[in-house]
């Protein structure tokens, strides 16, 4: 039985809920934490906070939300935005993450990933990769969007991985926030290239994409934002269709695991 993780994505800016489209036009949504609450109730596996703004800045603004959260759910976290050194990731992970994401400073110091790994473990070191289409192949971008690497996606997915990565956050840009479907080639073509599990997220706006994503790809999981949000799906749409598409569905548990 396949097991893919549903995970609800809260993208956070000075510690409101924020959401937008392409990664522009942020709109306030709520307080994370109740919102983080309310998706760990409803069965989602996992939650992933990203601060949007913790590379402009300098700094991640999530301890707060975080330690907030882990007082109320039970379900792991993975916490991304600013990080740029170890000390950040560690100051994560006793706030109550379980993993901690990097982008950007990972793409300017790759050996950042190698340190993370030797020093947290795998399991807790993920990177986010934000790709944009460019003709037939994709390209990794920074800050959310605004900043080209010159990176190919499927090539930096190989390199993190061979660097001790243990996950990958993969975004694609030009559908995120869309709620047409996900980009399946960008899935398809990372997930067939490396071991690690693969996280899709950008563009999930209906239980059927959820369906395409299961049947087209080998991800490990789906990250969910805009349509949780505004009430398009529900958490129990999401599970009703990994019911149907013969994964498993882990049961809803209240308090403490």
């Amino acid at each position: 039985m396949r097991n893919l993780r549903v995970i609800a994505r809260l993208d956070v800016k000075m510690g409101k809920l924020i959401k937008g489209v392409q990664m522009e036009g942020w709109r306030k949504v709520g307080d994370p934490a109740e919102f983080a609450e309310r998706y760990a109730e409803a069965g989602c596996d996992e939650l992933i906070f990203m601060d949007v703004v913790a590379s402009l800045y300098g700094r991640n603004t999530l301890v707060d939300t975080l330690k907030e959260t882990a007082s109320r759910v039970f379900v792991p976290m993975t916490v991304g935005g600013g990080v740029r050194q170890l000390g950040d990731a560690e100051t994560l992970l006793k706030c109550g993450a379980d993993k901690v994401a990097i982008n950007t400073a990972a793409t300017q110091n790759p050996d950042l990933v190698n340190a993370m790994s030797e020093t947290f473990g795998a399991q807790a070191t993920v990177i986010s990769i934000e790709a944009v289409r460019q003709g037939s192949d994709w390209h990794v971008m920074t800050d959310n969007g605004r900043n080209k690497t010159g990176l190919s996606a499927v090539a930096w997915a190989k390199e993190v991985e061979d660097r001790g990565a243990g996950e990958i956050v993969l975004t694609a840009i030009h559908t995120e926030g869309m709620g047409k479907g996900l980009d399946l080639d960008l899935v398809r073509a990372v997930s067939d290239a490396v071991r690690i599990p693969v996280i899709a997220g950008g563009g999930l706006g209906d239980p059927d994409h959820l369906s395409a994503l299961i049947r087209g790809t080998q991800a490990s999981g789906v990250s969910v934002a805009q349509a949780l949000h505004w009430g398009r799906v529900s958490m129990e749409d999401l599970r009703d269709v990994l019911r149907a598409e013969g994964c498993s569905v882990r049961d809803l548990v209240e308090g403490p695991a």
